[in-house]
């Protein structure tokens, strides 16, 4: 395995209060693989990627990146790994190809090789007509996509993404998830944090859905959809909110139903088949008032809600 996390914590504390980031985290990540740890803000994800990439120490736990120990040897694992954080880093007084030249220098190239890998990877980004501008005349899709190709340009065994599609608008959002899809023929492994469900549907081969800094569920997006998921998920909203605790027992009875709960409008109702649930829910719901009703296919935000009980949050 490229990444091992073995009981991975963080403690942070101020005077008596204490808070936990991270909470025992074991997770294994092979070479080529994309791995998505997705979660809502605050869940812990941005913390863990901070101490895989040597930007925070650990309270306990281990990590290694190619066999390497970050906390013992974190300039040797630097040069193991990229990163792209959430907020941009590009230095705004160089040109992207400087961006690039002076980042590949860091890293030990020689000039000429310098110039060599910088070129091959505005080309591989579809970026030289933009050698010479500066990362204020670029859109933020363009910057990310600098972003990227600074963060892999040392050739690193593994990429770590921070929510690499934040702020994006759609027609960008796609490109970088290409970029990131055709790093695997170059053998890189990426590591990346999102709390778009789509994003880590589309984009990893594994997610771990994570909540309170810790791991609720790790599998394939579709194995996670399949166990965790229902067959359907109806939202209803209710014009009697205050009384909606006295229709969950009776939509638990219903047979089609495999289990219910309160929301801020209403109930969620998880559903094993479709097949005249809905005309049994809105008999059962008729006497406190039904205001609408919304049905959904199982997908990732399906198995969020139903490991941790509630929305995503802001």
């Amino acid at each position: 395995m490229v990444v091992q996390i073995r009981g991975l914590s963080k403690v942070y504390t101020s005077g008596p209060a204490r808070v936990t980031a991270v909470d025992g985290i074991d997770l294994e990540v092979a070479q080529g693989e994309i791995f998505g740890l997705l979660g809502p803000n605050g869940a812990g994800k941005t913390t863990t990627i901070s101490m895989c990439t040597t930007r925070a120490l650990p309270s306990g736990g281990d990590i290694t990146i190619s066999g390497i120990d970050v906390v013992r040897q974190p300039s040797k694992a630097r040069a193991n790994l990229g990163v792209v954080p959430q907020y941009n880093t590009l230095d705004r007084s160089l040109t992207i190809f400087e961006n690039l030249y002076y980042h590949c220098r860091y890293f030990g190239f020689s000039g000429s090789r310098a110039r060599e890998r910088s070129r091959e990877l505005l080309a591989q980004f579809l970026l030289l007509e933009r050698e010479r501008a500066y990362p204020s005349e670029l859109s933020g899709g363009l910057q990310q996509r600098v972003q990227i190709a600074r963060a892999i340009a040392h050739r690193p065994s593994v990429l770590f993404l921070d929510e690499p599609s934040a702020g994006l608008d759609p027609q960008s959002r796609i490109a970088m998830w290409d970029a990131v899809r055709a790093l695997r023929s170059e053998g890189i492994t990426v590591v990346l944090t999102t709390h778009y469900m789509e994003e880590a549907d589309v984009l990893c081969d594994r997610v771990a859905v994570v909540d309170k800094g810790k791991v609720l569920a790790l599998d394939t997006p579709q194995q996670l959809k399949k166990t965790l998921g229902a067959a359907t998920v109806v939202e209803l909203r209710l014009r009697d909110v205050e009384a909606a605790g006295q229709l969950l027992p009776l939509l638990d009875a219903l047979s089609e139903v495999d289990s219910a709960e309160r929301t801020a409008q209403g109930v969620r109702i998880f559903a094993k088949e479709t097949e005249g649930l809905l005309a049994k829910v809105v008999l059962a719901a008729e006497p406190f008032g039904v205001r609408d009703l919304s049905i959904q296919e199982p997908s990732l935000e399906t198995v969020f809600i139903r490991l941790t009980g509630r929305e995503l949050r802001d």
